[in-house]
Formats: structure tokens, sequence, C-alpha cells
């Protein structure tokens, strides 16, 4: 389970928002939702143990996410604005690096697969400076196809997509609900995704 209790952002002596309070379960997804510089970015970061909060504390299974540091990031699975992948690398060479850091170890066959699921097919072994930016957030989300961990924190993850990108990242990540995953994510638009009512959180005033 996964907890905001009281939760207070502040960004350059201004609050953003204050007494902000969410819980989730397995297999539920929570969408943020709110205004360009409303908050959305921090409460994710928040949650992912990156950026404290000003008051309140994040808790996973009723712990406070401090108090658990690696136990809790290993839990995790935080895609951001920035895709982090490496320019020199190939797709499939970033996408196996990402794994290693995880802990895990993704074939080359594997990591090929995942690549060709999310739309990548022929661009597996091209160096990702030669991919455009949507194809770039592509290698990002390739991540998705083979993460094990409980918690998906993604912010934007429907960006730069087509049709047929964002129907797989749905059902992707309807699949890693069925499974008892949990998911918070950030969304200008409304993406379906079959069999789930999110929660909705809006942080505009």
């Amino acid at each position: 389970m996964l907890e905001g209790k009281d939760l207070a952002c502040e960004r350059g002596g201004r609050a953003l928002f204050s007494h902000l309070g969410f819980t989730l379960g397995d297999g539920e997804l929570l969408q943020v939702q709110g205004a360009n510089g409303s908050g959305k970015t921090s409460l994710l970061r928040m949650v992912c143990g990156l950026t404290p909060a000003a008051d309140g504390e994040i808790r996973w299974n009723g712990t406070a996410i401090a108090a658990l540091g690696e136990a809790y990031r290993e839990s995790l699975l935080y895609l951001g604005h920035h895709n982090a992948i490496q320019d020199s690398l190939t797709a499939r060479e970033n996408l196996s690096a990402t794994a290693a850091l995880s802990g895990l170890v993704l074939s080359e066959r594997e990591a090929g697969e995942a690549l060709r699921r999310i739309g990548l097919r022929g661009r597996e072994d091209f160096p990702t400076r030669f991919l455009s930016q949507g194809q770039k957030r592509r290698v990002a989300l390739a991540r998705l196809m083979w993460s094990k961990a409980r918690l998906w924190v993604l912010d934007e993850p429907f960006v730069a997509l087509d049709a047929a990108a964002l129907a797989l990242l749905a059902e992707t990540i309807a699949a890693h609900l069925g499974r008892g995953g949990l998911a918070v994510l950030t969304s200008h638009q409304e993406v379906a995704i079959a069999g789930i009512s999110a929660q909705t959180l809006n942080l505009s005033p």
C-alpha cells in the first residue's frame, strides 16, 4: 500500500499544495492532474523519495519511505520527463544497461523483443542519438516491458506516442495492475485503461 499523509510542497517560497493525502492499494492506479506548475512532477518525485516534502510523509506498507531506504527503491520504477538514456549507446544497449542497474539480467533477445513491442522494430541497434524524440521516449518506455517493480511512477508517459503505442502502453499498465502492481502517473490527456477505474488527484487550485 502507498500512502501520502498531509503532504505539502513549496517552491521558491510559494506553496504549491498542502494537506494532500491519498491511499493506493494493490492493483490500483492514481492519476495526478493539474495545470503546469501545480506540483505534479514534485509530487511524483516525493513518492520516489527524490524530493523531500515540506510537510507530511509518504508511506509504503505503513512505514515512512525515508526509513525504508534501498528496500523501497527496489520496489519502484520511476520514469520522469527526461528519458535517462545514453545517446552513445544503441536502444538495445540502453535497455540492457538500465536492467542491470535494477539488478536484472536482460538478454539481447529479451531487450530486442521489448523494443519491437513498443514500436522500434528495425531501430534496436541504432545509436539513440539518431532517434527522434518520440523514438527515444519509446526506448525509455520499453523498461515497462520487463520491469518487476511493484510500484510504477510515470511522469507524462503518453506524450509523443502514436495511437498504436498509446494502446500498447495502456495494455502494459493494465497488465501490471492486474498482477497486483500499483501505478501513479501524470497525464494531460484522458487515456482509457481497460478494466481500471483510476483514482484522480487534481492539484489545480
